[in-house]
């Protein structure tokens, strides 16, 4: 099992949850973060340090955001780490909670 970051991180990439992981497994993209699956090793400190409450372990994934388990895998291979806590975009308190992002999602 891993952890998986889904939908509602789109557009908001708040980096909380960065900070807090120790065998930093989370990549950073134009406007999302992914957790790298084989670099996670399950601690579920970085669920409780998101603010858009948009990391979920692969056991508790809504139904409908079961896609970003393979999302997360593939652009983990592509995106460079993130060590540390940056500033959300400007708009991400907008953004947070909005619903139909998956066409947001820049690669």
């Amino acid at each position: 099992m891993t952890y998986v970051v889904t939908e509602n991180c789109i557009k908001c990439k708040y980096t909380d949850c960065v900070e807090v992981c120790p065998v930093d497994c989370f990549r950073e993209g134009p406007n999302f973060l992914v957790i790298d699956p084989d670099e996670c090793i399950d601690c579920t400190l970085c669920v409780p340090e998101c603010p858009a409450g948009a990391i979920f372990s692969e056991d508790e994934l809504p139904e409908e955001q079961r896609d970003f388990i393979a999302i997360n895998a593939e652009l983990a291979k592509a995106w460079p780490v993130i060590l540390e806590k940056k500033d959300p975009p400007a708009d991400a308190a907008q953004w947070d909670g909005a619903k139909g992002k998956r066409d947001q999602l820049e690669r």
